[in-house]
């Protein structure tokens, strides 16, 4: 690799002459427009620009020429352009005449837009072969803009489109609205503008509206027609779901909430897609064989293309499947994982060995701090030991997680029902929270029932918070200070303790205080329990009475809900507790693990059991693909425009009738109703 200015001063040359190469492949720069600095065009050594001068400000065509003079007489090469490439005018028609009539030119890919960073324009990839130049009577164009996928804010091509684009290349395939191969003369009659649009007709047929089944009713024959491949799969089907209505349309006989059941169950749809699972279980029993005899220091990359190459085989020529898109399952899966699993094998062989998981902590006092949080087992993950070895586990865990789900939504239930602004559930976020909800419910029932008795509980309660603000103030002293504990806490013991050594002054004065407003805070509370205690039995066993008066339901809100909370701490707890004994008894099966179990576990509990889901998928895609399609033709042709028509002018009939009544109906005190009319407004209203 050399660094310099291609054009201007190349740099891989024999004598004073281009090298000239079997295969180049190159991606430019697009429309470069300093492409001639330090060249003249004119005095070009290399003879690179015989067939016209590129324009000075797009360089495209100085690049492809340089690429054309540097091929061997049967070299191939293939370029990435801009599409401008293929109809701008002027000097590049000039060019572009020249390299269709020199045969040089075998192919034009068309790739699709917002592929390349730093710009947002489609491009092509344009193919040399200068064997057999002087024979070639056309060019193969293939429109290849519609397959890719969103990638972030760019575009990129899957691997069934780089597949796809490969293989109808190779094979010359023609294919409606994707590829063809255009002949000369075809080229010529269009001035030589190669816009791949004039040859290739890639839109999507549009969805028709026929007026007659809009105006008639029924569904366009030619609609059913189009689906002509699931009736091909299941003759049956068409009369089991139509009926012809009139010449060139016909009606759905089964109501559209039936309609996905009668596709999905019909006999001859179900035996179909029950052929495809069996054709695709024989793929999957072969790859079994084949990945089960994968050794260490095998190489990955021909692992995913044999498998691939057979898959895509094996999927090719069933009907109503498209074999590109089983091929990216596949694909997709060795990216997600199996790739990392091959890595693995190829390097140490079928070995399950645990690991610790030591991350980093990103936030908090710890930051920075490095932390154990568990192990790991990357070729056979520990849910794959516990399905194979530990189900019955595992299904009491998922029976105690439903228990658990319940029980939250009837919590969050009751937090809808009675946690608005005024609800007795209002801003709960622990169990104090709930506990004091529960008192305030008590208190609120206690105080319209018998105000001088809950007044009395209230003042005790308050001499009580009285004292505790007290204390927290003696506290607060420089007399405490060295009695409190490292984590500055304030004990009774040791007040007490100091204050037996002490038997006058300020200190002894401040802490006797201390000693004594502490008895009187701890009396005023157990009298306050004692008062809550004796009417709370009371409140709570009328709990029971049916009909329940409505005055009891906030507090019977409040006691569901801490009886939910007990539940849910219990819950949690033996979820734990039984999630540590299954994670104990999973890591200590890994030492146990002969290789042909490890295979198995990777083989077939992992990988093809993960591709078989996937797949399945895509067939199923066959009866949710017809079933959608029909669904949306009988809705569009359900309601004929004249019996719409007729529907609005019944309605607006009613509407009359109500306005003229409402008009004749008289008041309540005997005066004529006013007529309906706008308001007039004048400036002082208006403001």
């Amino acid at each position: 690799m050399l660094s310099g200015n291609t054009l201007a001063a190349p740099k891989f040359k024999d004598g004073e002459q281009l090298r000239t190469y079997d295969y180049v492949v190159a991606n430019p720069p697009f429309s470069d427009k300093t492409w001639s600095t330090g060249l003249t065009v004119s005095a070009d050594s290399y003879q690179r620009f015989q067939w016209g001068e590129p324009p000075a400000k797009q360089g495209d065509y100085a690049y492809l020429l340089h690429i054309i003079r540097s091929l061997k007489s049967t070299g191939k090469g293939a370029c990435i352009l801009p599409h401008g490439v293929l109809f701008r005018g002027n000097a590049e028609a000039s060019i572009r005449t020249q390299l269709v009539r020199s045969g040089y030119l075998k192919g034009i890919i068309g790739l699709p837009p917002n592929l390349f960073y730093g710009t947002g324009i489609p491009a092509c990839i344009l193919v040399l072969d200068k064997e057999n130049a002087t024979a070639r009577k056309g060019i193969f164009m293939i429109d290849a803009s519609k397959g890719f996928i969103k990638d972030g804010n760019k575009n990129r091509l899957r691997e069934r489109d780089i597949h796809r684009i490969v293989d109808v290349f190779t094979n010359a395939e023609a294919h409606p609205g994707y590829s063809r191969l255009v002949p000369h003369d075809e080229i010529e009659k269009h001035e030589f503008n190669l816009n791949l649009p004039r040859y290739i007709d890639s839109q999507e047929a549009e969805d028709v509206q026929d007026i007659g089944g809009h105006l008639h009713g029924g569904i366009p024959t030619r609609d059913i027609d189009a689906l002509g491949d699931y009736w091909t799969v299941s003759p049956d089907l068409r009369a089991t779901l139509f009926n012809a209505n009139r010449p060139g349309y016909v009606d759905l006989v089964v109501g559209i909430a039936q309609l996905k059941t009668t596709i999905h169950g019909h006999p001859q749809l179900s035996a179909f897609i029950a052929g495809l699972t069996a054709h695709f279980a024989k793929w999957r029993t072969a790859a079994a064989a084949s990945l089960r005899q994968l050794k260490r220091d095998c190489l990955p990359k021909e692992v995913i293309h044999e498998h691939a190459e057979r898959l895509l085989a094996h999927a090719e020529g069933q009907p109503l499947i498209d074999p590109y898109a089983v091929y990216q399952h596949l694909m997709d899966y060795w990216d997600e994982t199996m790739q990392d699993d091959c890595y693995l094998i190829a390097a140490d062989g079928w070995v399950a060995e645990t690991h610790r998981v030591i991350e980093e902590v990103k936030s908090g006092k710890r930051k920075g701090e490095r932390r154990d949080t568990g192990w790991a087992c990357d070729l056979v993950p520990k849910p794959l030991i516990v399905a194979r070895y530990f189900a019955k586990e595992q299904a009491a865990i998922d029976e105690l997680n439903v228990q658990l789900e319940a029980i939250t939504s009837e919590m969050a239930e009751l937090l809808e029902e009675y946690g608005g602004e005024e609800g007795v559930l209002k801003d709960l976020s622990s169990k104090a929270d709930a506990e004091f909800a529960y008192t305030q419910a008590i208190v609120a029932i206690w105080n319209d029932e018998d105000r001088p008795a809950c007044a009395a509980y209230r003042t005790v309660i308050d001499s009580a918070d009285g004292y505790a603000t007290h204390l927290r103030t003696l506290s607060d002293q420089h007399h405490f200070s060295a009695l409190k504990n490292p984590k500055g806490k304030l004990t009774l013991k040791a007040v007490k303790d100091r204050l037996a050594r002490l038997s006058t002054g300020e200190e002894y004065d401040a802490l006797a205080d201390y000693v004594s407003t502490d008895k009187k805070q701890k009396d005023a509370t157990k009298r306050a329990d004692e008062l809550f205690a004796a009417i709370e039995s009371i409140f709570v066993n009328r709990l029971s009475m049916n009909p329940l008066p409505e005055s009891l339901l906030d507090l019977q809100a409040t006691v569901r809900f801490l009886k939910l909370l007990d539940q849910q701490t219990v819950l949690k707890t033996k979820i734990k507790d039984a999630e540590a004994v299954l994670d104990q008894l999973a890591y200590d099966q890994y030492p146990k693990l002969t290789e042909p179990e490890i295979q198995t576990l990777v083989v077939d509990d992992k990988w093809l059991t993960t591709l078989a889901t996937a797949i399945q998928g895509e067939l199923d895609g066959v009866s949710q693909t017809l079933t959608g399609r029909i669904r949306l033709l009988a809705e569009r042709y359900a309601e004929p425009l004249p019996r719409i028509v007729d529907e609005v002018a019944a309605l607006a009939a009613r509407v009359d009738g109500h306005l003229n009544t409402m008009k004749a109906k008289p008041s309540l005190d005997g005066c004529e109703a006013l007529p309906l009319q706008r308001p007039k407004l004048g400036k002082a209203a208006g403001r």
